[in-house]
C-alpha cells in the first residue's frame, strides 16, 4: 500500500492504519515485512541507494514506527527507543551540567529515580513540585531551570496538570516543557497540540498493548537543535529497539484506538462502581465529577483514561488482603495491556515512597465491566 499522499483531514483511528505505510516492492505485502538485516548493501557507486547503513543508525522498522509516533502526537519528529527509561534517559542526557529541571512531586517512580541516582552526579539538579498548582512551578523556576516535565494523568495518584497553561508558562520563561504522555495515549490526549514541546511514551505500555514488548519513544514538536541532538544520542548511544519490536509496536498502535475506547469506558464504570463502596476511602481517576482535576480533563482529554488507583480503607495490609481475594485482576507490575491489572505501588517504589501505603493501582483491561466489578464487590466484602 502507498504512503497516503495527505494525513491532514484523518481521524487517529485512521492515521493509526495508514500513515507509515510504505510499498512492498517485493511482494506486496499489506502487512510490513521484518527486516532483520543488521547491515544494508551499498550500491556500484559505493552509495547507499535506500538510506541505510547500519541498523543502529536506522531500519525500515524503526523508521516506520517513528512516522507513526510523530503522526499520531503531531510531531516533526519521532525517534524510538529501547524502553520508556531509555527515552527519558536520552533526553536528560541532551541538557548540559548546572541545568536544573522540575518535575512533579507524582510521577512514575523512575523519572526522578533517574535524576537523582545518575544525572545529579553529572550535574544536573531538579526540584519536586506540584505542577497541578501554576504558582507552584512559577515560584521553583531558577535561572538555571531549563526543563519543566510533566505527566497528567500522573503515576500513580492520577493528578491532573493543564499543559496549555504550564507550556505558556515555559515557553515565557524560555523554557522546554515536555510530557510523558504515556497513560492518556495520542487517542485521549496530545501535548503538541496544547502547546509541549517534547512528548515522551514508554510504548510498553498502550501503544504496544499487549504486555509483550518493550520499548519508549520521544516525539518533538519541531526539528532543530534539541531533536538532533536526541538522534546523535540515539544513533551513537545504540538504545534502539530491535526491528521485531519496532513491528509488534507497529500491529500495536492498530488497534490502538479501540482498545483504549473500551478499557476507558471499563475503567469509568468500574471507578463510580469503587466509588460508591463503603470500604473504599478515595478513588483516584480524572472521569470521576469529584476528582480536582476533572474539568481540566475534560478539556484537555477525551475520556478519563483506563487508569484509576483506589485507597482501601486500612493500611497495606488491608490492601494487599484486597489484592489476594481478586481473580480477575493479576497482581503485577506496568500497564496498557488487555489484561486488568492491579499494583501495591508503595511495595515497589520501596521505602521513601509518598504513595499511600493504602493504595492500589489498576490498569483496566478488556474484560467485561460487569465481570470486574463483581470481582472488586467480592474482594471488598469483609474489608
Amino acid at each position: 500500500m502507498a504512503q497516503p499522499t495527505s494525513t491532514s483531514l484523518m481521524k487517529p483511528e485512521t492515521l493509526a492504519l495508514h500513515s507509515g505505510q510504505f510499498e512492498d516492492k517485493n511482494a506486496a505485502a499489506v502487512v510490513a515485512p521484518l527486516y532483520l538485516s543488521t547491515t544494508f548493501e551499498r550500491d556500484e557507486n559505493y552509495e547507499l541507494p535506500n538510506g541505510y547503513l547500519y541498523t543502529r543508525a536506522g531500519n525500515p522498522n524503526r523508521e516506520q514506527l517513528e512516522t507513526i509516533l510523530a503522526t499520531l502526537e503531531n510531531g516533526s519528529e519521532a525517534m524510538a527507543f529501547s524502553s520508556g527509561q531509555a527515552a527519558a534517559m536520552t533526553f536528560f542526557q541532551c541538557l548540559k551540567p548546572g541545568d536544573h529541571v522540575l518535575v512533579p512531586d507524582d510521577a512514575y517512580y523512575g523519572t526522578p529515580s533517574l535524576l537523582q541516582d545518575f544525572f545529579t552526579s553529572w550535574g544536573l539538579t531538579f526540584s519536586k513540585v506540584d505542577t497541578t498548582k501554576i504558582a507552584e512551578i512559577e515560584n521553583a523556576i531558577r535561572p538555571e531551570t531549563r526543563v519543566v516535565w510533566l505527566e497528567t494523568p500522573s503515576n500513580p495518584q492520577l493528578k491532573v496538570s493543564d499543559l496549555q497553561e504550564i507550556a505558556q508558562l515555559a515557553k515565557a520563561h524560555n523554557l522546554i516543557s515536555v510530557c510523558d504522555n504515556t497513560w492518556a495515549t495520542p487517542m485521549l490526549q496530545n501535548p503538541l497540540n496544547l502547546g509541549c514541546d517534547v512528548v515522551m511514551h514508554s510504548t510498553t505500555k498502550y501503544l504496544g498493548g499487549h504486555s509483550d514488548v518493550l520499548g519508549g519513544a520521544l516525539i518533538f514538536k519541531k526539528k532543530g537543535e534539541l531533536s538532533d541532538r536526541a538522534r546523535q544520542l540515539q544513533t551513537l548511544g545504540g538504545a534502539v529497539p530491535s526491528p521485531f519490536d519496532c513491528w509488534l509496536v507497529v500491529r500495536g498502535i492498530k488497534t490502538l484506538a479501540v482498545r483504549v475506547r473500551q478499557q476507558s469506558a471499563n475503567a469509568q464504570q468500574v471507578a463510580e462502581f469503587l466509588e460508591s463502596q463503603e470500604a473504599v476511602e478515595k478513588v483516584h481517576y480524572p472521569g470521576l465529577v469529584s476528582h480536582a482535576g476533572f474539568h481540566t480533563s475534560q478539556r484537555q482529554m477525551s475520556s478519563g483514561g483506563a487508569m484509576l488507583s483506589v485507597q482501601v480503607k486500612g493500611g497495606a495490609d488491608e490492601a494487599l488482603v484486597f489484592i489476594k481475594k481478586l481473580n480477575l485482576f493479576t497482581p503485577a507490575t506496568s500497564l496498557g495491556g488487555v489484561e486488568s491489572l492491579i499494583e501495591h505501588r508503595a511495595s515497589v517504589e520501596g521505602p521513601d515512597t509518598l504513595t499511600p501505603k493504602n493504595l492500589l493501582r489498576i490498569s483496566v483491561g478488556l474484560e467485561h465491566a460487569e465481570d470486574l466489578i463483581n470481582d472488586l464487590r467480592q474482594a471488598l466484602a469483609g474489608l
